[in-house]
């Protein structure tokens, strides 16, 4: 077995050029994005677009034979570390969410009709997706506890229930809706996808529900979380994604790389306020000394970037696993990194928040919108309390009872069984005296 932690010289270069090309152009224009609105955001990202696709760097998840760059997990894991600094750096390099996983379960899924009408139009930026399957009133963490129900009608289906959190549902184009098919199934197997254009009758954009992190209200904008009603909303039978049943299989088979491009994002958001922390400390002068002379200052250096390396490493090693031996292998690795890497996300921004004071409090910095995102990272894609119990529970199975109930490590079990086993050399000692 060999471990190697080099980058190819070649791609090293691709990060260092999107490195720079993100802080110089895509940081700008954080500032006055939600000024532009969409069609302004739209206009400004497009000769962006262009400069990632004359270098190769378009829709980097997808296979080349859909206009991918088939870069595998530990690649695209270093690329969004990158983009993750900035949260409209993904528009600029065709790998967004929601549309970056709504068009790996279509590459996956979909039929060679269903690929022309959504995933080449999607590709090419000409449309916009939603994956609608949270509900309000059902556990995200447990979707086979959904209860929206689609009903099969003559040739076609007739979709009823009540979603939320539909990323970017009220700019979309189509939604992919989770929905129950058959409710007397195994609970794994009972739910199906289904594309629905945006405009089918009985669907309503409800609103963009104003969250943590953008507490405002608004509606229409990217990064809005839709809650949308479908009301007898029939759609054809080419409208199944996959096979009827298969919707749990290709969430989640959507889910685990998505989990660990979140992580390697969120440690392009906490390198960022990292970053901001270690220049604050050398110029801020508090009782007599530089913020940098501070012990306390010095162990949030020193500890925030501990952490962020462990995060990063067990990142990219989950990204490796899921590479060299697919993604039920590395369904552990991906648990641990969602609890860890949101709790290092969290406590950077918070150190970073506390070094500025004030000024990290206020809207002149980004710390704070920062702090307020990453509050959600505890609880999207799964809570930490699930991906805890799915870790402990796959290493508890290693484990099993020792005989008798004593304890494996219990001292005079073992100093008893040492002393039947070393008798004559005990005896020897014993003459010897």
């Amino acid at each position: 077995m060999t471990w190697d932690f080099s980058t190819d010289p070649d791609f090293q270069e691709q990060l260092d050029w999107m490195s720079e090309f993100v802080r110089r152009e895509i940081w700008p224009l954080e500032t006055i994005w939600r000024e532009l609105g969409l069609d302004g955001l739209r206009d400004a990202i497009a000769p962006l677009q262009q400069e990632v696709k004359s270098m190769g760097l378009w829709a980097a998840h997808l296979p080349p034979e859909l206009g991918g760059q088939g870069m595998g997990q530990v690649r695209l894991g270093l690329m969004h570390e990158i983009l993750g600094s900035s949260p409209i750096a993904p528009l600029a390099f065709g790998n967004a969410a929601p549309d970056s996983g709504n068009s790996e379960i279509l590459a996956l899924a979909g039929t060679p009709q269903q690929k022309d009408r959504w995933l080449y139009p999607l590709l090419a930026g000409d449309l916009r997706s939603a994956f609608s399957m949270t509900e309000p009133d059902t556990p995200g963490s447990d979707p086979t506890q959904l209860r929206t129900r689609a009903v099969l009608d003559g040739d076609g289906w007739v979709i009823d229930g009540h979603k939320w959190f539909s990323s970017n549902g009220s700019i979309a184009d189509f939604l992919i809706v989770m929905a129950v098919t058959d409710p007397d199934a195994r609970p794994a197997q009972r739910a199906s996808m289904f594309i629905v254009p945006r405009d089918t009758p009985g669907v309503e954009i409800v609103r963009d529900v104003p969250t943590m992190e953008h507490p405002w209200e608004r509606f229409g904008e990217y990064g809005g979380h839709a809650e949308i009603l479908y009301e007898g909303v029939r759609v054809g039978s080419d409208a199944l994604l996959g096979a009827e049943g298969q919707g749990f299989v290709l969430a989640q088979q959507r889910l685990g790389p998505g989990r660990i491009h979140h992580c390697m994002r969120w440690l392009g958001v906490a390198r960022r306020a990292f970053d901001m922390m270690c220049e604050r400390a050398t110029y801020r002068h508090a009782h007599g000394s530089l913020l940098a002379d501070k012990q306390t200052v010095q162990n949030w250096i020193a500890d925030s970037a501990a952490e962020m390396q462990a995060a990063r490493l067990m990142t990219l090693h989950a990204a490796w696993v899921m590479d060299t031996q697919g993604a039920r292998a590395a369904l552990v690795d991906i648990a641990l990194i969602k609890f860890y890497g949101a709790k290092v996300l969290h406590d950077v921004i918070d150190r970073a928040l506390q070094v500025h004071g004030s000024l990290g409090y206020s809207t002149d910095l980004p710390l704070e919108q920062m702090y307020r995102f990453a509050r959600g990272a505890r609880f999207y894609d799964g809570p930490d309390e699930v991906h805890r119990q799915t870790v402990a529970r796959r290493i508890l199975a290693g484990y099993q009872p020792p005989p008798g109930l004593v304890p494996s490590e219990h001292l005079p079990t073992r100093r008893e069984q040492a002393r039947e086993r070393f008798a004559h050399l005990l005896g020897a000692v014993t003459a010897n005296d």
